[in-house]
């Protein structure tokens, strides 16, 4: 029995048009072949891939999610897309192949978001000021923007948001050997911008 690979939707693709979805079948195409490369070794080939799904990916999710969320589906699709990258079959749309995880991806973020219930707010209940730590957020946000982009961002995951180096590596595409470097530059930095 031979499953055929569903086409997303012109609406999916967010391509309306007859000639965006002749734009999609050559994206596709364009895509299944650096694929084929990269599985083969070309290093070159999986990295302009990477870009051009990325940058998909971002259109994809932006339509259909708020922006954190947006961002986080977007790396989990491309870990994602990494990570199954032995099992895309040259044969088959790599446009299918990539759609699905992306939707699988989307449904995932929909799924979190729907865990946590709103809640109703009475008005007695009393609030905490937090403008002490809002200002303190925002020190650190200026002080990590003076960081190299690299830096920056895996302290970000590291330190703040209490990611493994390994899952910094994944997330970041560095090594684990450059996570660590950059967060040790980067603190030593950060040391020095603070006295």
């Amino acid at each position: 029995m031979h499953i055929r690979a569903r086409t997303p939707s012109s609406v999916e693709r967010g391509t309306p048009t007859a000639a965006g979805a002749e734009n999609w079948d050559r994206r596709s195409e364009r895509w299944g072949r650096l694929m084929t490369a990269a599985q083969t070794g070309d290093g070159d080939a999986y990295e302009q891939l990477l870009r051009e799904l990325d940058r998909w990916l971002r259109r994809y999710y932006a339509r259909r999610l708020p922006g954190p969320a947006a961002e986080d589906a977007t790396q989990d699709a491309l870990l994602a897309i990494h990570n199954k990258r032995h099992t895309y079959q040259p044969s088959r749309p790599f446009g299918a192949w990539a759609m699905a995880i992306a939707r699988y991806k989307w449904v995932d973020r929909i799924r979190d978001a729907s865990r946590f219930a709103a809640l109703s707010l009475e008005d007695e209940i009393a609030i905490e000021d937090h403008g002490e730590a809002a200002i303190s957020a925002a020190a650190l946000d200026d002080l990590l923007g003076r960081l190299k982009p690299a830096q920056a961002r895996v302290i970000r995951l590291v330190k703040l948001g209490g990611l493994s180096i390994a899952r910094a590596s994944g997330v970041t595409g560095q090594s684990a050997a450059l996570v660590k470097i950059n967060i040790h530059r980067g603190l030593k930095k950060l040391s020095a911008l603070v006295s």
